[in-house]
């Protein structure tokens, strides 16, 4: 029995690509490519003449068993586009399928946007959380960055160009104006790393056009900025039913303002109320 070699690869510049990777790419008896094209062409590159077939989000649970199928006459690598196979790309379905069926699965790490744009983004890196790509659709998006407002560790998260200007109009929203960083084209010819608050990079892309993929990091909420939150929320509410606002409608005007979860806001009213009804006011 074969192996099942889980192969990062170049995100960019093809001399990131490692000397283990271009042996395992050498040896293996089947490349399962992302992209057979670009694949092609980094095989090509190092003269590597192994059989490459396709294996990608519309056909990777069709691909799959002919893809294990292949173990049993030798190693398999499987690669991306680019970077890690499995982050936010195929490979999760394939690697889970192979280890219950007793297949050995080996990493053979290399280039990942994500860590490469943390590395330089200038925000703490001791702890972090990745959000993989942002939802599509706004209202989804929105919710996804509510959620995870008042996160004190590093955010890092993708996104595509036609929906960067969205997605940070919705972040601003939703994180308020932290720092952060925006990189793009990682180890190409035309990389930047735009840093700065969240409007200064959303200005910066207004002027210029967004192209080629993102790579956002955000700061996370500051841990004493966070322990505030609800008594700013606790104070807000009073206000609110003070002016005669109904519980629904201040909840919800208190969640848009701070960010906080639903359900924590809901709690806070509900324990107003209680007070209010104790001391009879």
């Amino acid at each position: 029995m074969g192996t099942l070699f889980v192969v990062a690869t170049p995100i960019g510049n093809l001399e990131d690509i490692s000397l283990r990777a271009l042996r395992v790419l050498r040896e293996a008896g089947l490349v399962a490519a992302e992209d057979t094209r670009s694949t092609k062409h980094l095989l090509s590159r190092y003269d590597i003449h192994t059989p490459v077939t396709s294996y990608f989000e519309h056909n990777k649970l069709s691909k799959l068993e002919a893809i294990l199928a292949a173990t049993r006459e030798g190693d398999v690598a499987l690669v991306s586009e680019a970077g890690m196979p499995g982050i936010s790309d195929p490979g999760y379905e394939l690697v889970r399928a192979a280890l219950e069926r007793g297949i050995p699965v080996v990493p053979v790490p290399g280039p990942s946007a994500g860590l490469a744009a943390l590395a330089v983004s200038g925000l703490p890196t001791d702890q972090y959380v990745y959000l993989g790509f942002l939802p599509r659709k706004g209202g989804e998006r929105r919710r996804s960055l509510a959620e995870v407002a008042n996160e004190p560790r590093t955010l890092v998260a993708y996104e595509a160009p036609h929906r960067l200007l969205s997605s940070l109009e919705d972040a601003l929203a939703a994180l308020g104006d932290r720092p952060m960083a925006a990189a793009r084209e990682l180890t190409k010819l035309h990389e930047e790393v735009a840093r700065g608050s969240i409007s200064e990079v959303l200005a910066h892309f207004r002027q210029t056009e967004p192209r080629g993929e993102f790579t956002l990091v955000f700061a996370g909420r500051a841990r004493e900025e966070a322990a505030s939150e609800p008594e700013v929320a606790r104070a807000r509410l009073a206000e609110l039913r003070a002016a005669g606002r109904s519980g629904r409608a201040a909840v919800d005007q208190v969640v848009g303002e701070t960010g906080l979860p639903r359900r924590q806001v809901y709690r806070l009213w509900l324990e107003l109320e209680r007070a209010q009804r104790e001391y009879g006011r």
